[in-house]
């Protein structure tokens, strides 16, 4: 399978695999888009596409956020209230719209549109 997978940019492993629309290397735990060439980095990938948060901010890689309106949850009795903080925040190109993907205390990992979140 790691035949036809580009080696790591970063450390030339060359057990990489792909994950969703990136690419991850197990040994560094790398992760980079799957066109993206090795001497280029981040940097082009974040100028390609902007991802606005419900009133108009660009957000980031690593960005903290609030939730602004209650969200229901599958498998939940509570959901997720307004107000909730979500700390480190990673974009990615989800499913529907789900445009950022991130750990909620309590919740586990999910993925959340931006229009329902604000920069804090």
């Amino acid at each position: 399978m790691s035949d036809n997978l580009p080696p790591c940019p970063q450390c030339a492993g060359e057990y990489t695999y792909e994950m969703n629309s990136l690419m991850v290397c197990p040994e560094c735990g790398h992760e980079w888009a799957r066109g993206e060439a090795a001497g280029e980095g981040s940097a082009a990938g974040a100028g390609a596409r902007v991802v606005k948060d419900a009133v108009g901010n660009v957000l980031g890689d690593g960005d903290t956020v609030t939730v602004v309106k209650a969200l229901k949850v599958k498998g939940s009795a509570s959901g997720i209230k307004a107000g909730t903080k979500v700390r480190n925040i990673r974009l990615v190109d989800g499913v529907d719209g789900h445009d950022i993907d991130c750990r909620i205390e309590g919740f586990g990992a999910m993925q959340l549109k931006s229009s329902v979140v604000k920069k804090a």
